[in-house]
């Protein structure tokens, strides 16, 4: 089997949801495994992170992580547009693998979410591109030909798979959203089995 890495940050519970639905997608393409990873939260002295090992869920991102993967998909909540602090505190660690070329030629997919329509779902993923490009990485979007993105009404862009979660965080996943999380996952599983060949 072939390891994706599905790494993320969240928050309350919502990219960790979007999380495991893509990582269902990227184990229904033939010879694609899904390595579910997160980060920890990060205080206000920055340097001073949570425990090294997390209570529950998975575990958290090693380096070795990326090194292994032959694909992967990043996600954060929507910080004021941009991702998470957790998220960019993980990527500013990684100038060893910058150096050394280890993501130049992998596939990255990217996932968000917002409590609003208009809670920066667009410029997050764009932001959270640019170290992934940075890295050499190769952007796997989802197209036009997922009708999904033509019907939704809440979460889905071509830039990524995306969910509006509410204020109270209590807007459930609609079809669409869950669809669109599994297609990402199976896109980035079929395009990363193919450049590794």
């Amino acid at each position: 089997m072939s390891d994706i890495l599905v790494l993320y940050y969240s928050h309350r519970s919502s990219v960790r949801e979007m999380a495991q639905w893509i990582a269902r997608g990227v184990e229904e393409i033939q010879g694609a495994n899904a390595r579910l990873r997160t980060v920890p939260r990060v205080n206000s002295a920055i340097e001073d992170t949570e425990l090294s090992v997390p209570s529950s869920g998975p575990p958290y991102c090693e380096l070795r992580d990326l090194e292994e993967c032959i694909g992967l998909a990043f996600g954060s909540p929507t910080r004021f547009g941009n991702m998470a602090a957790p998220r960019k505190h993980f990527w500013d660690g990684t100038s060893d693998l910058w150096l050394k070329g280890t993501l130049a030629g992998k596939p990255a997919a990217l996932f968000t979410s917002t409590p609003s329509l208009h809670g920066g779902q667009e410029t997050t993923l764009v932001s959270m591109m640019l170290p992934l490009l940075h890295h050499g990485m190769l952007i796997v979007g989802l197209p036009y030909t997922e009708r999904d993105l033509f019907d939704t009404r809440s979460g889905g862009t071509p830039y990524g798979a995306t969910h509006v979660y509410g204020l109270a965080s209590d807007r459930p996943f609609d079809d669409a959203e869950r669809t669109l999380c599994r297609s990402l996952g199976r896109r980035l599983a079929s395009m990363a089995l193919k450049l590794a060949q």
